[in-house]
């Protein structure tokens, strides 16, 4: 692909200096672009490696020093703009077209124009799914499941019955979306599994990570809202609401039934248990354990949870505690030895 510096700037809404009829081939990094690349600069740092760069444009702030040589394109967001250049210059196109003939697809499913389903996989009865959707190879795609427009699921997804997922949806290798909750009634030594009767409900612009376990509800649904972004390894327990534009880094596990408000960031290895509110743009640390809901805008970490300064304070003395309790056995010691102050002042007048 080749755009002139012209036609990127006009598509990223930027101001052009330089020239508008160079050509530009390809998107790197600042310091491995070469003269048919553009790149991006967003801080002071890179002014020092400025005369080194060799790319053909740059990205840059709108507010960046008017002495900059060169061709530039300035934005409001350098990385964000250089993001949809890398999209632009690198489009996802599948190795195949239509339904792969190694692929099976249930007589009453129906397929969107211009989707293409991949070697070995399966997709079930009633199942709808949307235009221009790519699935890889070795997905499995459950009876009556509802997918959208423009999402893609990568090797060895597991979406299983009655999930609805919506438009322009990520889904990573290895996930599994619509299994059942963790739920048991015990009779005496005896564990009696809950029927999972509900679904999974993932909203618009959402991307799971590779390896996510995301239950089904016990009824009702378990409800992965627009924009949350999810990492590696993250498990969603049954009836779990996640807000939208909420982040869940690596190993993050949320137990049954638990509200995540909007804008959250659940830090790796964070554990929430069930039954709790997290509120609005709140962050919770990484290995935290949350045994109590979290007030909106709190930052908290630890285990169990505790405002984030105290823990932070906390931290700063446990490796001092061996010496601490040194010094408290000494101070022990010496007031044991020493005699009483109402002996010092010997025997009363009374």
């Amino acid at each position: 692909m080749k755009l002139t510096l012209g036609q990127i700037a006009d598509m990223l809404q930027g101001d052009l200096q330089g020239d508008a009829n160079r050509d530009i081939e390809g998107v790197a990094g600042f310091e491995s672009a070469g003269p048919a690349d553009i790149t991006f600069a967003v801080s002071a740092k890179y002014l020092k490696q400025w005369d080194r760069c060799q790319a053909a444009a740059v990205l840059v702030p709108r507010q960046a020093p008017e002495q900059l040589s060169g061709n530039l394109v300035r934005v409001d967001n350098p990385q964000l703009a250089f993001n949809r250049l890398i999209r632009v210059f690198h489009p996802r196109k599948p190795a195949w077209s239509g339904v792969h003939p190694m692929a099976f697809v249930a007589p009453d499913a129906l397929i969107g124009a211009d989707t293409a389903i991949g070697p070995f996989t399966v997709i079930g009865a009633g199942t709808t799914i949307g235009e221009r959707c790519m699935l890889h190879a070795h997905v499995v795609i459950g009876d009556r499941v509802t997918i959208g427009d423009d999402v893609e699921i990568f090797p060895n997804v597991s979406i299983l019955d009655d999930t609805r997922i919506g438009n322009r949806v990520v889904i990573q290798a290895g996930t599994v979306v619509g299994s059942d909750g963790f739920g048991y009634v015990r009779e005496g030594d005896v564990y009696h599994k809950i029927p999972h009767v509900g679904h999974v409900q993932i909203d618009d612009d959402v991307e799971i990570g590779a390896c996510n376990t995301i239950d089904r509800a016990t009824f009702g649904k378990t409800w992965i809202q627009k924009g949350v972004r999810t990492d590696n390894l993250v498990h969603i327990a049954h009836n779990v609401t996640v807000g939208e534009n909420t982040l869940l880094v690596a190993q993050v596990g949320i137990s049954g039934s638990t509200t995540i408000g909007r804008n959250v960031i659940l830090a790796g290895q964070a554990g929430v248990s069930g039954h709790l509110t997290i509120g609005d743009r709140s962050i919770v640390g990484p290995q935290a354990g949350i045994a109590q809901s979290v007030e909106p805008g709190a930052i908290v970490s630890g285990s169990p949870e505790m405002p984030h300064s105290q823990w932070l304070r906390v931290q700063r003395i446990l490796p001092k505690l061996p010496e601490l309790a040194k010094r408290l056995s000494q101070l022990e010691k010496r007031l044991s030895a020493d005699p009483p102050a109402a002996d010092m002042l010997g025997p009363s007048s009374d």
